[in-house]
């Protein structure tokens, strides 16, 4: 009994180790099966979130690569905007160069055209010409023989009627003949210059008057004075200074003459020097404003301000050059072009005057098929001497001619400026054009101011002139001097020897006279008869 119960004890012992071991068995199972379920789990989360990822750098790529073909799409239309304005600009140049060169080619195809047509027009009057002189040798001849028979024919009668010798009778016959051939030459001579203004007055007015019009410029006049104004007339005090130290050190430095009178407001800067005055205006605006008043001040300021000036004539100079498009000029030239601004003649600009003169004959230049790159120099250049003629002894023209030989000007530009007031011959086409821009530029009404007593002493000295020829009745000066008529006495002159004393009263003038532009000799010869029924 106790041997069961024992063997019931250890079953149940061995019961309770394998229920033990079966909760054991399933507790691992259990688990592993929830680690596996856990493993699962974590893995469809991690692949869950894997894929979410995933999505949002397929969602983020996608979203770049549009970003970036929008990018690419913007620069290429960039890109392309930015060639077809290229494109366009290009195509712009290249269609105003090829405006350019066929306006170019038009004008030469017109200058070409007018050679022609001149050409054509001067064969005809070189044939025209040589029949007229073939038949004015026929007449010769045949006046020639006539002549002879008649001198023999009045021979032989002098010889009967008269006791005189054969050489009274000579005498009496080539007295006759000089006579007879004055009053022809006379008429030839009104002919051939009638027929010359007939086919030279046409072209030359047509040429200057397209110089004209093709160029036109503001005029602007400078006085020999300066005015300065100033804040208060306790100014003029420390301008002048104590004992007038202030003054004297500001005239000293400038080289002008410093006027402080009643007149309210201002002071005046007076110097005939136009360049010095500009420095002196300029100095005293600054001490005015400045207020910083005594010599050392003065100097430190006046130096600074040549300064400043000598730079601002080398910009006008250049901003000339510019205007004209003349090229290669020195500084120093620049410079002078510059000092010309501030230089007037008769009241005109010169600078403005040779810009004016410059075109002028450029265009004239152009018209007449010549190099209007030389003429516009030259024009530009023709008075450079009246900048330092204050300076040089010598008149203009050889001072500007001297002093543009150091810097190697052609010989052109050279005899051009020299001669465009006929002190010497011209040796080439461009001097008489430099010649006539010049008298043209200072004809032009209201371009040049002249002082009442020299005007009236150039009108009598016309009259003066006209009236020393013999059979001048009177002589009147009218038009400003441009114009003088002339009345001469019917009895005395006949119609060839009025064409004669016109001409040698215009040739008087030209050698006697100077003026700007041109005189009109207008002869007048009448018979007047009067009767009175009584």
């Amino acid at each position: 009994m106790n041997a069961i119960i024992m063997d019931m004890g250890i079953f149940d012992t061995m019961l309770l180790t394998l229920q033990a071991s079966t909760a054991s068995i399933f507790a691992f199972i259990l688990g592993i099966a929830l680690t596996v379920m856990v493993y699962i789990i974590i893995n469809r989360t991690k692949a869950k979130t894997f894929e979410q990822d995933l999505q949002r750098q397929i969602d983020g790529a996608n979203k770049e690569a549009e970003n970036i073909k929008k990018s690419a799409e913007l620069a290429a239309a960039e890109d392309a905007i930015k060639k077809r304005e290229e494109f366009t600009l290009e195509f712009n140049k290249m269609r105003a160069e090829l405006h350019e060169n066929e306006m170019r080619l038009t004008k030469r195809e017109d200058v070409v055209e007018r050679q022609a047509e001149n050409l054509q027009q001067r064969e005809n009057s070189v044939r025209q010409q040589q029949q007229e002189v073939k038949k004015r040798l026929h007449n010769v001849d045949m006046k020639d023989k006539q002549l002879s028979a008649i001198m023999a024919q009045q021979k032989n009668q002098l010889l009967k009627i008269t006791s005189m010798n054969t050489e009274e009778a000579r005498e009496l016959l080539l007295k006759r003949l000089e006579d007879e051939c004055e009053h022809e030459m006379s008429s030839l001579i009104q002919r051939k210059v009638q027929e010359a203004t007939e086919t030279a007055d046409d072209k030359c007015r047509e040429v200057i008057n397209t110089a004209i019009q093709r160029y036109a410029a503001e005029q602007t006049c400078e006085a020999t004075v300066s005015t300065v104004e100033i804040p208060n007339d306790d100014m003029k005090g420390r301008i002048i200074g104590r004992e007038g130290r202030n003054i004297r050190a500001f005239e000293k430095a400038t080289g002008v003459d410093v006027i402080v009178d009643d007149t309210p407001g201002m002071i005046v800067v007076s110097g005939f020097n136009p360049v010095r005055r500009e420095v002196a205006r300029l100095s005293m605006e600054r001490l005015i404003q400045d207020g910083r008043i005594h010599p050392s001040r003065i100097e430190e300021l006046v130096a600074q301000t040549r300064k400043d000036v000598n730079h601002k004539l080398l910009q006008i100079g250049k901003d000339a050059a510019v205007e004209t498009n003349v090229r290669g000029l020195n500084n120093k030239v620049l410079s002078l072009l510059g000092a010309l601004n501030y230089r007037t003649s008769y009241g005109q600009n010169v600078l403005r005057h040779s810009i004016e003169v410059a075109f002028l004959a450029q265009v004239m230049s152009d018209e007449l098929g010549l190099d209007g790159s030389i003429a516009r120099r030259a024009g530009l250049l023709h008075d450079i001497g009246k900048a330092i003629d204050h300076e040089v002894e010598g008149n203009h023209p050889t001072i500007g001619t001297n002093y543009l030989k150091r810097f190697n000007e052609s010989s052109i530009i050279l005899n051009a400026v020299a001669a465009h007031h006929g002190d010497i011959p011209a040796d080439n086409p461009f001097t008489p054009l430099v010649s006539a821009a010049d008298a043209i530029s200072a004809s032009r009404p209201g371009a040049r101011r002249e002082t009442l007593e020299r005007y009236i002493k150039r009108l009598e000295k016309l009259e003066e002139i006209a009236t020393g020829f013999k059979g001048v009745e009177n002589a009147y000066a009218i038009q400003a001097g441009r114009e003088i008529r002339v009345i001469v006495s019917a009895e005395q002159v006949d119609d060839g020897a009025a064409m004669k004393i016109a001409r040698d009263i215009a040739k008087k003038v030209e050698d006697e006279m100077t003026y700007p532009g041109e005189v009109q000799v207008t002869l007048l010869r009448e018979v007047r008869c009067i009767e009175f029924a009584k």
